[in-house]
């Protein structure tokens, strides 16, 4: 019903940047959080930013000061701005969000399928 497709993800040196892109697709009512995820091998998947609808951010420690979290309600779509990458950085990023797909109801949670991001040193 609801399809979340990532995009932007790649290699990239040690300093440099890389804008990762979510856009749902579906049968969308409405939109409340969005957000990204990652997670490293052989580690547990962690928050790295997410954001409401009416645009209040939140953010896990690894992304403070270096990662912006934003999004484009008319598109659906959710960024994640990452500057001043580090090794440490490489992971699968996942893009998440609540969506209802009618009026009534709860918001049903759903995943994207990830996008690789590695960071050379």
């Amino acid at each position: 019903q609801v399809q979340l497709v990532e995009s932007g993800g790649g290699l990239v040196q040690a300093g440099g940047s890389l804008r990762l892109s979510c856009a749902a697709s579906g049968s969308i009512f409405a939109i409340s959080g969005m957000g990204w995820y990652r997670q490293a091998p052989g580690k547990q998947r962690e928050l790295v930013a997410d954001i409401t609808a009416g645009g209040s951010t939140n953010y896990g420690d690894s992304a403070k000061d270096r990662f912006t979290v934003s999004r484009d309600n008319a598109k659906n779509t959710v960024y994640l701005q990452m500057s001043s990458l580090k090794p440490d950085d490489t992971a699968v990023y996942y893009c998440n969000a609540d969506v209802k797909t009618q009026r009534w109801g709860a918001p049903r949670n759903y995943w994207g399928q990830g996008t690789q991001v590695t960071v050379s040193s």
